[in-house]
């Protein structure tokens, strides 16, 4: 199908397909427009990686805003679509790739976080990209112009098989479904085993094909030769370098990048040093030059020993990447990959789902990862291999993908054929009826007055993927059961005569988008508190709850933390189990060595201790941080509705961990451009408040931010001095920190300063 036969899109649409190089159609894009994807019909495209699945997306936005424009609804006669991805930083790239839209008249908006928002602003916007988590709070937040969606996209819609965020997309789309009877909704996924399900489950039209663009041989290396799914072989010696370095080198010669998945971040460290080595001869001058400068600004995010490990990689045309790196970090290495700068990432299996990073070549290196459920190590699935395997080949780029797993013995070499070869992916299975997952979903359907009787919830979660594919009768009315007991007896419901309403509490606990188990262990705790709780208590009480993921206990931190438990309890909230409740025990001290890690940041502990002390990456501590504030946050608002006598000391604790400040900088970082360190090394020049920084001598100003003029001319413009340049200011020498020189040649953009 050619471009040109396309219509009921916006004028230009066609000739801007051409302009970019697309005359025809792909087969999966022309089956899709087919089926009606243009027309307002429901469809589920499980479509291979690269195939075209995003143009059909565009496709089906484009053509539902046109035929809201023909109508005239509302305003300026505009509808929204909506599209929805499971991943922030997919989130910001789809934005950016959706911005050329501009061009015919639409407007592109963004949403991930600030779950307590209706987020109204978005309203204006003709398509907006936002997390499944997202839409729901926007619907638990009441946003009017979500009633004006026309077309809503679900991108990874295999996802909805996630234990933790599935139940999120899948009623998020059953609840938009009910209140949208003519919603178009279309599921795109390049791994869904049973495709069937899902588009019976979504009333669609289904497009399901393994067509490429380019060609995807997949195999496995053993020995000296790979073994390839068409019974074929070819010769890649190994000799004095391990298997993956074999093929690294392999694909080098052939002017290729490589995607090497590890199980574990320290696998995925080591690897990349080791890879370095084979990449580091293959570089030329140019692009030698470019990656020192992407290992500069590597440098600049954070002042840690893994920004150093993989500055160091990536200096050599080599990268890990992993949940523990900054998001600055892993949004660098993948740029670089794209421009085909870095030739290897060793990566966990999370880049596999994550934003776009095609290569030449994807290995497999290990297929078993650590299950603490299980108590050992466990294999990977076959949908996530699959997942993985479709990041090889760029059309355009590459002349074919190869995706390979590795073998050790001529036994393992059939297992993995077996296993992950000719093996299609499992199918997806909902995962709502869960306690975990229905307690959120169920206060938010009735505070939200979507479903105000025991019967009316039932009959809409009978609506939901999870209902059509049980086989167990009566076991979701049960789970709900459970959980509408649990939220009554925890004062979230009130049940009488048949009928179901939130309480205030519940009503607020719902708009917070906290789980209610968090909210119970936040008030119970808050009750407990007093009027001046210390902040470690705040922090470990939060801490405690499910919505933070909790740091590991290593080997001998049950000692150390025991002793803390101890010397800190009278400043603990709450009930404190014995050392003889084993797992709640545990459980106590994990929570204490979090919430000492949020502690330690807020007593402004410099970052590279942190992750040193903690053995976690820089990464992590953002994580811990934002969730902890995000939760504080929650605990503040639930001190203020319950009348309690802690509030203030709440939002002091939540602002010191939001900025990582001791109390006596509390005024001074809410400065534009003072992060935790400069706003330290003003206190110390003597500029101890804001109304200081409008006064104090510019003099003073520049020597405390170490001569730097233009951050220095920032800063007071944050303030509103109205001189802020530091044309022919000397800095005054007194205000210089004592940690001038130890990292003069850095510049100060990393996690500490904002």
């Amino acid at each position: 199908m050619k471009v040109t036969d396309l219509s009921g899109l916006p004028d230009g649409v066609p000739a801007h397909l051409q302009n970019q190089g697309v005359e025809e159609l792909y087969p999966p894009q022309a089956e899709a427009v087919e089926a009606g994807v243009t027309e307002g019909r429901n469809l589920v495209a499980s479509v291979p990686t690269a195939s075209g699945k995003t143009l059909v997306a565009k496709l089906a936005m484009l053509s539902s805003i046109e035929r809201s424009r023909q109508r005239g609804r509302g305003g300026d006669g505009n509808g929204t679509a909506l599209y929805i991805v499971p991943l922030r930083a997919l989130a910001s790239e789809k934005a950016d790739e959706f911005a050329e839209l501009e061009r015919f008249g639409l407007d592109i908006g963004v949403a991930t976080g600030n779950y307590q928002s209706d987020g109204e602003w978005l309203g204006d916007n003709d398509v907006v990209v936002a997390t499944s988590e997202k839409v729901d709070s926007l619907i638990r937040n009441g946003a009017t112009w979500m009633q004006d969606l026309d077309c809503v996209v679900a991108d990874e819609v295999h996802l909805v098989d996630d234990a933790q965020r599935g139940p999120t997309l899948e009623v998020t789309l059953a609840k938009l479904r009910q209140r949208l009877p003519d919603l178009q909704v279309v599921a795109l996924s390049a791994t869904v085993g049973n495709a069937e399900a899902v588009a019976d489950w979504l009333d669609a039209a289904l497009v399901d094909s393994t067509w490429r663009p380019i060609d995807l041989q997949t195999g496995v290396h053993y020995g000296n030769a790979i073994h390839f799914d068409d019974g074929s072989q070819r010769e890649l010696a190994v000799g004095s370098k391990n298997q993956t370095a074999a093929i690294v080198e392999d694909t080098l010669a052939d002017d290729g990048s490589t995607l090497v998945f590890v199980n574990s971040r320290r696998n995925a460290e080591a690897s990349a040093r080791r890879l370095a080595s084979v990449t580091g001869g293959a570089i030329d001058a140019e692009d030698r030059e470019r990656l020192r400068e992407v290992a500069g600004r590597i440098r600049e995010v954070s002042d840690t020993e893994t920004s150093e490990d993989l500055a160091a990689a990536v200096e050599q045309g080599a990268a890990f990447h992993h949940a523990g790196l900054a998001s600055e970090h892993r949004s660098l290495v993948e740029e670089a990959f794209r421009d085909r700068l870095i030739r290897v990432i060793s990566a966990t299996p999370t880049l596999a789902a994550g934003v776009n990073t095609p290569s030449r070549r994807v290995v497999v290196r290990d297929w078993q990862r650590y299950d603490g459920t299980a108590g050992g190590m466990q294999p990977l699935s076959a949908l996530e291999v699959h997942q993985m395997f479709g990041r090889a080949g760029r059309p355009g780029l590459d002349p074919y993908g190869e995706a390979l797993l590795l073998a050790s013995s001529h036994g393992e070499l059939e297992e993995l054929f077996d296993r992950y070869i000719y093996a299609d992916p499992e199918p997806v299975r909902s995962k709502l009826a869960a306690e975990p997952a229905l307690r959120t979903h169920v206060l938010a359907t009735v505070a939200t007055g979507f479903a105000t009787t025991r019967s009316a919830l039932l009959e809409f979660l009978q609506e939901t993927l999870y209902a059509s594919q049980t086989d167990e009768a009566g076991r979701l009315e049960s789970v709900t059961d459970n959980v509408l007991a649990y939220l009554d007896r925890n004062g979230f419901l009130e049940r009488e005569d048949g009928g179901m309403t939130a309480t205030r509490t519940g009503h607020l606990v719902s708009q917070l988008y906290v789980d209610p188990m968090s909210a119970a262990e936040i008030i119970h705790g808050l009750e407990d508190a007093g009027a001046e709780p210390s902040a470690l208590g705040l922090y470990h009480l939060v801490s405690r709850t499910p919505d933070m993921y909790r740091l590991y206990l290593r080997s001998g931190d049950d000692e150390t933390y025991t002793e803390i438990a101890y010397d800190r309890e009278d400043e603990l909230l709450g009930h404190a189990p014995t050392e003889f409740e084993e797992g709640e025990w545990e459980d106590w001290l994990s929570a204490l060595k979090t919430a000492k890690l949020l502690e330690d940041w807020a007593d402004e502990l410099d970052e590279d201790r942190i992750t040193e002390r903690y053995g976690v990456g820089p990464g992590d501590i953002r994580g811990k941080v934002d969730t902890a504030e995000w939760l504080l946050h929650a605990a503040e608002r639930l001190a203020a509705e319950l009348d309690v006598a802690s509030t203030t000391a709440v939002r002091e604790a939540r602002i010191r961990v939001k900025h990582g400040v001791s109390e006596e900088l509390l005024d001074l970082v809410r400065a534009e451009n003072v992060g935790r360190k400069r706003a330290r090394r003003l206190y110390d020049a003597g500029v101890e408040t804001r109304q200081d920084l409008r006064e104090a001598p510019k003099s003073t100003v520049l020597g405390a931010l170490r001569g730097r003029e233009k951050t220095a001319e920032n800063v007071l413009e944050g303030v509103g001095h109205p001189a802020p340049s530091m044309d022919d200011v000397e800095r005054d020498e007194a205000a210089i920190p004592e940690d001038d020189g130890r990292d003069e040649n850095r510049a100060q953009a990393n996690l500490e300063d904002f």
